[in-house]
């Protein structure tokens, strides 16, 4: 299977992996994996269009799978996002890599799951199908965006919060709202177990989560790291929700108040 991932910048020294710096119309591979920041996905869309491969998957944060999916009709998008996180240096990546990815369709659009498994067949990588990857990536910046404002907070150094039980309920509670807002609208909280978010069971578990994350190096390789090196695309997200929390009625007064820490940043 003839595979091209867009969005990895490589030294040269990575003189084992076929590298190429354009995507021309008659260059044909089975599937493109696209990994770019959300706010630099407008930037590609005429060179997939205009490319004859058929197969596109989107790696990575997203608010408008579908909108994406109608920019490229005559193609087969599908939408990922992979368990992993980490920051770039100038001679390596340092990254976790849980060596997981869910990944699949929009919901009532191309059954893509056989698909998918003949891709990553024969790596050692857990595949979750999902086959309303929108839903499921709103519901991702549901979740993640609060965790950002934390970040800014803190200046990326979320050890700083991590014996501050009021803050961290802060952000659970900024996390509520925008699922409130998210289900509000029509969407569905995924994944499933989300959709709890009222119950103390899912605000204990957060708690514990968030915990862990400020008081260990997790917190900077799974958030802060991207956050503080990605704030026009974690604004891009945080600008979504608001529109979604305005047009669902929701009041969100911790979201609103935390958004008010990345101001700096911008």
């Amino acid at each position: 299977m003839k595979i091209l991932i867009i969005g990895f910048s490589l030294r040269p020294s990575c003189d084992k992996i076929p590298v190429i710096s354009t995507l021309d119309k008659e260059d044909v591979y089975d599937v493109i994996f696209v990994c770019l920041r959300y706010t630099q996905l407008p930037s590609i869309i005429e060179i997939l269009k205009n490319n004859r491969s058929k197969n596109i998957i989107f790696i990575g944060n997203n608010m408008n799978a579908e909108g994406l999916a109608k920019a490229l009709p005559e193609k087969n998008v599908m939408f990922g996002f992979a368990s992993s996180a980490g920051h770039r240096e100038m001679d390596r990546v340092v990254s976790i890599d849980l060596k997981k990815i869910t990944i699949g369709d929009i919901k009532n659009r191309a059954f893509n799951e056989k698909f998918i498994m003949d891709i990553f067949s024969g790596m050692k990588y857990k595949i979750a199908y999902e086959p309303n990857m929108g839903d499921y990536l709103i519901s991702h910046a549901a979740f993640v965006i609060p965790a950002a404002f934390a970040c800014y907070y803190t200046d990326g150094n979320l050890k700083k919060i991590k014996n501050d039980q009021a803050f961290i309920y802060k952000i659970i509670n900024a996390n509520t709202e925008c699922y409130e807002a998210v289900e509000a609208l029509g969407h569905e909280l995924l994944p499933k177990g989300e959709e709890e978010y009222h119950t103390q069971k899912y605000r204990k578990m957060c708690y514990q989560f968030y915990k862990l994350m400020c008081a260990t190096s997790l917190g900077k390789l799974c958030a802060s790291d991207h956050a503080m090196n990605a704030v026009d695309e974690m604004n891009a997200l945080a600008e979504e929700l608001e529109e979604m929390i305005h047009s669902s009625g929701i009041e969100a007064k911790n979201f609103f108040e935390m958004k008010q820490y990345m101001e700096k940043y911008l």
